[in-house]
């Protein structure tokens, strides 16, 4: 058992952070509640209540956090780390070591200038409650990284020599180019329109936003003016875009410690730094975006074990090895992750027969004319106007539909390395996953009506990384149940059904 004065607490400085983020939420909220009131009362006695309310927030939020430090102790143990917290409602908890997979350390701009960070232990377990991690929230920089080198310490296995280690990444600034090709730009672009007319709200002028931008567009055609607000919106998108690229993947690097833990680290004002055991490792997935895909580049995403999805870690970035990058730089990557001389990603893939290609474009014209049905059914009941509409959805939406359509066949495969298993499908994303084939522990076959009229069927495989299953679409019954069964050999065989060979008929002269 560990001595009592190994306990620690976490930093002090934890009640200042505090104090000042609490301060700034209630100066940024303060403006717009003064304006509020103004107009009901006078403007002196207006900011006095926001000034006392402001007040009584930072006071008590800190106040808080103090209890919450003063009841908060840790310590790291031969065989547990352990944590207690609370004070009416005491919590005790303890992590053995050897289950311990990823320790991650953040810091926003506050915590930077402090020299402080959270410090984030998981079990690599996606167990509910919160139960299979503990949060030091905060410690001193130093403290940080003695607890990731710490916890992570292991020895390297014999298969694992520690000639691959050091850098395998570091950011290439002119990667920042296909920030603005990401499907992030459309949807920052509507937030920044509904951010300026939420804003306009809060200061009692969104009438004077609207009228202001009626008057310049006042002799201007109707579909020009949209066209134009659109562009306005896409280029606010792409400010965005670029800009949360920045914040994001500044000072990236991507490395492989002693010990055999990738580590990756990056960020401007919110500093990240994320660790993944390569013990857990099960493959890697090469993720193009349409738009990343047609400037010929690609991400890099871990297929790891125990990678958490509770909510504060709901997005996908946390298992992100490589933002995107060339393809050739995207290979380069995966196959020095994996420990290979070449991608499995790149190897020649099996394609998918020609009723694979049938189904898509069936779905395609299907999904572009129920829109236009619709338009032209309305334009029956109600306007004329609608069969103009409902003609322009239809040459535009069919076309579009088709080529997707025919990509999407392209983009289906599926293969078999030495090691590894691989499935590429999708257009809009374009997934290639190469996985562990013995991180395979099932199969699971489906085959629908249409597809059993059509001689296809999906198969897909079940591990216990990633996103748990990956499919293999629409793949020929015989060509798709042969490729399972050699992948994990065993695993499906008590399943298939053998033909037994006639034997041949004997005759007499």
């Amino acid at each position: 058992m560990t001595p009592a004065e190994d306990w620690r607490r976490l930093d002090r400085r934890t009640v200042l952070v505090t104090a000042a983020v609490l301060a700034g939420v209630a100066g940024g909220a303060g403006l717009p509640t003064v304006l509020g009131l103004a107009g009901s009362m006078p403007l002196w006695q207006a900011v006095g209540w926001v000034l006392a309310g402001a007040a009584l927030l930072v006071t008590g939020g800190s106040a808080a956090d103090y209890v919450r430090w003063r009841r908060t102790r840790y310590r790291i143990g031969a065989e547990r780390a352990e944590l207690h917290t609370g004070l009416l409602l005491v919590k005790r908890r303890s992590l053995a070591r050897e289950r311990i997979r990823s320790v991650d350390l953040t810091a926003h701009p506050l915590q930077r200038v402090l020299g402080l960070v959270k410090v984030r232990i998981g079990t690599g377990e996606n167990s509910g409650g919160g139960d299979s991690t503990l949060e030091l929230d905060p410690v001193g920089r130093a403290e940080g990284e003695r607890l990731r080198r710490e916890l992570l310490d292991r020895r390297i296995p014999a298969a694992l020599d520690g000639r691959h280690d050091g850098a395998l990444a570091d950011l290439d600034p002119r990667w920042i180019r296909y920030a603005p090709v990401s499907f992030v730009v459309p949807l920052l672009g509507g937030a920044a329109a509904g951010a300026v007319m939420q804003v306009s709200q809060w200061f009692g002028a969104q009438g004077e936003v609207i009228d202001w931008v009626g008057d310049r567009f006042q002799d201007t055609p109707l579909v020009w003016a949209i066209v134009v607000l659109v562009l306005l919106a896409v280029l606010a998108g792409i400010v965005g875009a670029l800009g949360l690229w920045v914040e994001m993947w500044w000072n990236y690097r991507l490395e492989r410690e002693p010990g055999g833990t990738l580590r990756v680290r990056r960020g401007l004002f919110t500093a990240r730094s994320v660790s993944i055991e390569e013990r857990r490792l099960r493959g890697v997935e090469i993720v193009e975006p349409l738009g990343v895909r047609l400037c010929r580049a690609a991400r890099v995403d871990a297929v790891a074990t125990g990678l958490t999805h509770d909510d504060e870690d709901r997005h996908g970035d946390h298992r992100t090895l490589l933002p995107p990058a060339p393809r050739a730089v995207a290979d380069r990557v995966a196959a020095q992750v994996l420990r290979e001389p070449e991608a499995p990603t790149g190897a020649p893939l099996v394609a998918h027969p020609r009723a694979a290609r049938t189904r898509r474009l069936r779905w395609a014209l299907w999904a572009a004319g129920a829109p236009v049905a619709v338009l032209a059914g309305l334009g029956a009941l109600l306007t004329p106007a609608l069969f103009y509409v409902a003609a322009g959805c239809a040459l535009v939406l069919v076309p579009l539909g088709v080529l997707l359509a025919l990509d999407a066949y392209r983009g289906l495969g599926h293969g078999l390395t030495d090691g590894y298993l691989v499935t590429r499908s999708g257009t809009v994303r374009r997934a290639t996953v190469a996985l562990q084939r013995s991180g395979v522990i099932g199969w699971t076959v489906k085959q629908s009506v249409f597809q059993r009229r059509a001689g296809v069927l999906t198969l897909t495989a079940t591990t216990a990384a990633g996103q748990g299953a990956y499919a293999v679409l629409d793949a020929g019954e015989s060509e798709g149940l042969a490729f399972a069964a050699t992948a994990v050999p065993g695993l499906l065989a008590p399943f298939l059904e053998t033909v037994p060979t006639p034997k041949a008929r004997s005759t007499h002269g």
